[in-house]
Order: C-alpha cells, then structure tokens, then sequence
C-alpha cells in the first residue's frame, strides 16, 4: 500500500539561536556577558525548535488523515452487478484503482483507506468475485478477504478416467455441453499437448480437482488440465526418466495408463516391474512379449474395465493394437489418465522378477506377484474362489 504525505515543514536553527560572542575589536579578551541570560537564551531557542517539529508533525498527520477521511465514499449498499478479477501479483493500490475503474468504489484513496484498516486485506486471494456498483469501500473490501466469496466451479476428475469419460464429468461439472469439450480436443494444439503425444489427449488431462473461474472456456479448462500433467511429468522427471529405461515419454505415458487401471498404492512399481520384464525379455519362454492385461483388452472393447475377460471378448478384438493378448509390445498409447503415483511407479519401477500379478481380493486390492507360471495359476485359482463366493464384481 502507498501513503501519500506532504513534504515536511523545516525550521531553520540560525534565525533562533543567539549569534556568537563577539570580540572586542583591538581586544584581547572576549566581552563578559551574564551566563543566564545565555541559558535562557538556548532554552527559548529548544521550545521554538520543538514546538516546530511537533507543529510540522502534527500538520502530516492531520494532512494524511484528513485525505483520506474525505475522499469521496460511497455509501452503498450497491446496485447492480459487477464481475472482479484479482490478477497474480495486483497491489492493494492497483486492486483499488480497478475497482474505482468498474465504479465499484468512489475514490481509490478511500479503497486504501479501508484496506488499511483490515488486517485480512494482505491476503486477497486471485480470481474473480462479485461485487456491486457504488459500494461502500469497507464493504467491497470485507466481500475480497472472505475466500468464500471467489467465484469458481470444482470439478473433481478421478484418476482412471479415459478421455470421453473425462469430457463427460467435465460437461456435468461445468456450463459447458460435452460437444463444446470435444471441438477443442479435434484441435489438440490449443491445449499444449507434448509434441510425443502426436495430437491424441488420451492419458494426458491429469487427474484432478480443478477449480474454474466464471471467465473459463473449454479450451482454458482442456489447458489447464494438460498443464497439471505436466508439472506431474516434470516432477516424475518423465523425460529423464525414460532415456534412462530406454523408452520414449509418450511409452512410459502409456505403462503409467497400464499401471493405473492395474495397480493400487504401493504395487503400482511393482506392477510397472512386471510390464517392463515382459517386455525387455520377449524370449523368456513364457510371457513372450505379450503383456497380457485385461484393462488394454478392455479399452478395445470401450467396456469399462471388469476382472476377468473371456477368450470370447478377447477374440473379438484380436486385430486391435490395445490387444494385449494378441499384439506383442506396447498398445500405441495410454488407455486411461494416470495420476501422480501411477506415472511415478513408470518413472521408477520397482526392482524384482516378477513376471506375473494377480488381484486376489477386488475388496482390498490384495494383489500377489510371481516370476513362475504355476505359482500364478495357484493365484488364478484363488482368485475365481473368491469371485464365486465373495464379489458380484468379477
């Protein structure tokens, strides 16, 4: 905040204070004076010297109070209805000065003024509220302290979601029709999509609660979205991290979607384990490159993911590249939105033989890890066990 203060009023010493003793001229010795009238002298000059200062500040602080207590006011309550941005970075002086520009306020000195007074004012929040027309200053002031009142839409996007079911959620979250989301998405340059992602959003509007201002349009909220994915990639060091595997960041993009329709907690790095083995030793005898996970199968199929596929579901799907079952490698691309844990696990997979995971328990996740086949089938077992006598969700 600024304060806006008259120059000081100054005294000049030399018109007060006595002119020095003079010499006698063709003396030798100083003229005697009385000492006491000196003293006095000296004292009458301190009085007029502090009776100026206390005048000179007296008159500041009048001046500065007396500004702002008469700048103009209005007296509210308001009228109408005026949307207000608070911007990164704005001062109290700059917020007041656009509020004086949208009439919200009457004079930007009474703005600060009421700033001033309210120790909650130093931390206004960015984004926009709503506010009146003609409003008392103290009022529009109390209206920007309170967090409550930031205009915004949140919307909640889970992790796992693929990229018609995040249209979706955002359509019912925001203002916005699902075909106005899917008009952006035919044109992935206005998101910031990474040049590895070859235009396709799948796996790459992260997971998150966003928050939305009144002023948001698909395309800012589609942004924001592919931008929360990006500091979750920075943070992994995605890029990094896959010249150091051996693999592009658009294939660990794509472990990290398999992980997390796969994994839970800490056998997400696990899981990304298992993925990796299979596909660096494809002559292994066993697994033969083929990674063989339900949720890619399901992805072809546009099913939502279920625990167990039939060789009838799989067959019908034999020639798509999300086959897993089929297809050796990698599927083309993510098939869902990882979240931070998920593309974590693909950055730093945990160390391990594993070439097998079953989830035994849909309840708990209990998942269990093998590097031999019989073990695995003893998993299978227990875990059709447990879909005929505990779940319906098999």
């Amino acid at each position: 905040m600024s304060e806006h203060q008259p120059d000081g009023e100054t005294v000049d010493a030399a018109t007060v204070l006595p002119a020095e003793p003079e010499y006698v001229a063709g003396g030798s010795r100083r003229r005697k004076r009385s000492r006491l009238p000196g003293c006095l002298a000296v004292l009458v000059a301190l009085a007029l010297i502090g009776g100026g200062l206390w005048f000179a500040g007296t008159k500041v602080t009048d001046f500065v109070s007396d500004r702002f207590s008469s700048a103009p006011d209005y007296d509210g309550p308001g009228r109408g209805r005026v949307l207000f941005e608070v911007s990164s970075g704005d001062s109290a002086a700059a917020i007041c000065r656009g509020l004086k520009d949208e009439d919200v306020v009457a004079s930007v000195d009474s703005c600060i003024s009421a700033a001033q007074a309210d120790s909650e004012s130093a931390g206004i929040q960015v984004g926009f509220y709503e506010l009146q027309k003609e409003m008392a200053s103290a009022d529009a002031i109390d209206v920007l302290v309170d967090p409550a009142n930031l205009l915004t839409s949140s919307v909640t996007v889970p992790e796992g979601l693929n990229v018609d079911q995040v249209v979706d959620v955002l359509a019912e979250g925001t203002d916005f029709g699902a075909g106005r989301f899917r008009n952006v998405l035919d044109q992935p340059q206005k998101i910031g999509l990474p040049d590895y992602a070859d235009g396709n959003p799948e796996g790459y509007l992260f997971p998150s609660t966003y928050a939305f201002g009144p002023k948001d349009k698909p395309k800012d909220m589609l942004g924001a979205m592919v931008d929360r994915w990006e500091q979750a990639a920075e943070e992994a060091d995605l890029e990094g991290a896959a010249e150091e595997l051996g693999y592009t960041p658009h294939e660990l993009m794509t472990v990290a979607s398999l992980v997390e329709a796969e994994g839970r907690g800490d056998d997400m790095p696990k899981v990304a384990r298992v993925i990796y083995n299979r596909l660096e030793n494809p002559e292994n005898g066993v697994t033969n490159g083929l990674l063989q996970i339900d949720a890619a199968v399901n992805y072809a199929l546009d099913k939502s993911p279920i625990a167990r596929l039939t060789l009838d579901e799989i067959d019908s799907v034999a020639d798509s590249p999300y086959n897993t079952y089929t297809q050796q490698g990698l599927p083309p691309g993510p098939i869902e939105a990882p979240g931070d844990a998920a593309i974590e696990a693909a950055a730093a997979p945990a160390d391990g033989p594993w070439l097998f995971y079953v989830t035994v328990n849909l309840e708990t996740g209990e998942t269990k890890f093998t590097e031999s086949y019989d073990e695995f089938l003893g998993f299978r077992r227990e875990l059709d066990e447990y879909c005929d006598t505990q779940s319906d969700r098999c």
